[in-house]
């Protein structure tokens, strides 16, 4: 071993509950560590892979045991000093050595699953790491210590993926969180996070969760997904893909609006794809969590009180500060305040091309809302000031849902046109018609054209070069 003390025949002897320091990433000590040898029957079988399901109590306590074990011999002030690879194989040796000495018998697959767990609680996430390396898997939601539910291809299953206990889940959210500069505890028990793959974390922790620590995990797909990835999907045809691709290039401000967990987000990124390289982008996010790729983009994120209830940077700050900071486009990770007002503004005085996302079931909802949220901000504004600034700063609403069967789509390509009286006209390029569900239960449908074939952003497109690509677009949705 690298450092530490050795491991030595005493630490073989039984290891008494009383004496055992309590960690909060070991289970609690039970009477069957204190016989050695610890042993867990060799399955009969030709080595099967160790998963979760296949895990005893038995287990769980000769982890438990190995792990107070390991904790006693290392010295964590030196591991914290070695790179992840190598406090990684440091603990596989020290642990190994433990097995032997304690005459633990085991199966190759068991023991390999056990040296997978017990790195995963001193230098990972504990128990969530299989689920995180699941790139099928979209959501993780934690419901305490005991019940751990993910979603797979738009439905929630439950796996047999526990915590030792709610203290054990408090600090693995205390690790995620810490990692961008936050915390969550008692007097903070509410906390919006991200993975440092920019995948969205949110944590509630009693006093305000009754069941114990509630964590929500929305997962980000390891490679960016693209406009062709959403055709291939089902979830735009390959003539509404051009159309926004015709979108995002003619610097149209665009404004995704959907339901949760409709892919909002995702399409906001891919839209963000058909920006300019030499184009200077500013996104402001609760968590940042946009992947844009070009060169000169500058992320900025909010950032809750401090414990003396100070320091707080709120979305509209962000906003009105990146004002200042010469952006050619503002990208708002998602509206739901007075920010609302300072990002029409901005779109409406030379940062075409912005974009950001609400929460909302429609194109003629989301103009509502934008309304309401202006009003909340305690602007006096007459209603028909509040939509002329909407008809003038927001070209298209693209909606985006997810339907009954998990599957998400884009529902409407919709563009604001105007005003007559005090009523925002709108019209919509693109719709989504369902044709009822096929044998398996999934909704099916096709995208078609509405007959537009002259949009109002038609003179933009044009002043770009992009009105052939617009028209053909158009035809073939129309076809």
């Amino acid at each position: 071993m690298g450092f530490g003390r050795r491991v030595t025949v005493d630490d073989a002897r039984p290891v008494h509950a009383a004496e055992r320091p309590r960690t909060p990433d070991v289970p609690p000590p039970t009477a069957a560590m204190g016989a050695p040898p610890v042993v867990i029957a060799p399955k009969a079988s030709s080595a099967p892979v160790f998963t979760p399901d296949s895990r005893s109590e038995d287990y769980y306590a000769i982890k438990a045991t190995i792990f107070s074990a390991l904790i006693d011999t290392i010295d964590l002030a030196q591991l914290a000093q070695l790179d992840p690879d190598s406090a990684r194989e440091e603990i596989r040796d020290i642990v190994n050595e433990i097995i032997s000495i304690k005459a633990v018998v085991m199966s190759i697959a068991e023991q390999e699953q056990l040296l997978q767990d017990i790195c995963n609680d001193v230098l990972g996430y504990g128990p969530l790491e299989p689920l995180l390396a699941r790139d099928d898997i979209s959501d993780i939601m934690v419901n305490g210590a005991g019940r751990v539910f993910i979603e797979v291809g738009g439905r929630v299953q439950l796996t047999s993926v526990r915590f030792r206990d709610n203290a054990q889940l408090m600090n693995i959210c205390q690790r995620i969180v810490s990692q961008v500069g936050r915390r969550v505890d008692e007097s903070s028990p509410i906390c919006d996070a991200r993975l440092l793959d920019g995948s969205r974390v949110n944590v509630i922790a009693p006093p305000l969760a009754l069941d114990g620590p509630t964590l929500t995990i929305r997962k980000f797909k390891k490679d960016k997904l693209k406009l062709a990835d959403l055709v291939r999907f089902g979830s735009i045809s390959e003539a509404g893909s051009r159309i926004l691709a015709v979108i995002g290039r003619c610097r149209c401000n665009i404004l995704i609006s959907g339901g949760t967990g409709s892919g909002k987000t995702t399409l906001l990124n891919c839209l963000t794809a058909f920006i300019d390289e030499d184009e200077r982008v500013i996104t402001c996010e609760d968590a940042a969590e946009l992947q844009l790729q070009q060169p000169h983009v500058v992320r900025l994120e909010t950032r809750p009180p401090n414990l003396e209830g100070q320091g707080m940077i709120n979305m509209r700050d962000l906003v009105r500060n990146c004002l200042r900071m010469r952006p050619e486009r503002i990208i708002v990770g998602e509206v739901r305040g007075p920010e609302a007002f300072d990002l029409l503004q901005a779109m409406n005085t030379g940062h075409d091309g912005s974009m950001g996302t609400l929460h909302a079931n429609s194109p003629r909802e989301a103009i509502s809302r934008l309304e309401s949220m202006i009003t909340m901000g305690g602007f006096q504004l007459p209603s028909k000031t509040i939509r002329e600034m909407v008809v003038g700063s927001i070209d298209v609403i693209v909606q985006a849902e997810r339907l009954r069967d998990g599957s998400r789509r884009i529902t409407e390509i919709t563009e604001v046109v105007g005003t007559e009286g005090d009523v925002v006209i709108t019209q919509d390029l693109m719709k989504f018609e369902m044709d009822g569900e096929d044998e398996s239960g999934r909704i099916k449908g096709k995208h078609v054209g509405t007959g537009i074939v002259r949009p109002k952003f038609w003179e933009r497109a044009r002043y770009f070069g992009m009105e052939r690509e617009l028209s053909e677009a158009l035809d073939a949705l129309q076809g």
